[in-house]
This record gives structure tokens, C-alpha cells and sequence, in this order.
């Protein structure tokens, strides 16, 4: 019997020495646990961080977007109405170089001297 309470000594002490080891592993695996759930709450708050920040540029970027667009239509429709008018003053001259060429030539003059530089209707008057 002393042979079998030496053993179940023996195997007593082995299963404390084996629990203490795996007591041990327990432990340094928790502190690693805690380690990455800090870093997970770390990057979980910069993540909530980020998508805010995101959500302002978004938003940002957004009205900047609208704002440019209404600049390229303002742009494209004020380049539309000067070609217009600029259409018309040419249409405008050649009426007026027109009817002054048909005056000239009723009146017998060949054509009109060309020493002014502009038209004398275009001429300001100071008193």
C-alpha cells in the first residue's frame, strides 16, 4: 500500500505542478486578451473618429461639388449670351457698314475716308 500511496503522492504533486502550469498559460493568454482588447477599443475609437471625419469632408466636398457646377453653368451661360452679343455687333456693323456704303454711293462718293479711328456716332462730345 506504501507503493500506492507513494504513486497517488507522485500523481498529486505532477497534477498541482500541471494545474499551476496551465493556471500560468491561463494568465499570460488573459494579459494578451487584454492587451488586444485595448487595442481594439484604441482603433474602434479612431475608426468612430475617422467616419466622422469622413462625414464632414463628405459633406464638405459635397456643397464644394455644387457650388463648382453652378460656377460652370454661370460660366457656360454667360460665354452663350457674350457669343450672342457678339454675334449681334458683328450683324450690327455690317448692317451700318451696309447702309453707309449704300449712302456714300448715292451721295457719289466712292467710300468713306478711313482716317478716324472709329465711327464719328461713337464719338463722346465734351462741352
Amino acid at each position: 500500500m506504501s507503493q500506492h500511496g507513494a504513486a497517488l503522492q507522485t500523481y498529486n504533486q505532477e497534477l498541482v505542478k500541471c494545474l499551476e502550469d496551465v493556471k500560468s498559460k491561463k494568465a499570460m493568454i488573459q494579459a494578451e486578451i487584454d492587451v488586444e482588447e485595448e487595442e481594439q477599443h484604441n482603433l474602434e475609437r479612431e475608426i468612430k473618429k475617422l467616419h466622422y471625419k469622413l462625414a464632414q469632408v463628405t459633406d464638405s466636398l459635397n456643397k464644394k461639388i455644387l457650388i463648382r457646377n453652378e460656377y460652370n453653368r454661370i460660366i457656360t451661360d454667360t460665354e452663350a449670351h457674350y457669343m450672342k452679343i457678339v454675334d449681334s455687333s458683328q450683324m450690327l456693323l455690317a448692317v451700318v457698314q451696309r447702309e453707309t456704303s449704300s449712302l456714300d454711293q448715292s451721295l457719289g462718293k466712292s467710300k468713306p475716308e478711313k482716317s478716324q479711328s472709329h465711327p464719328t456716332w461713337l464719338s463722346v462730345h465734351h462741352p
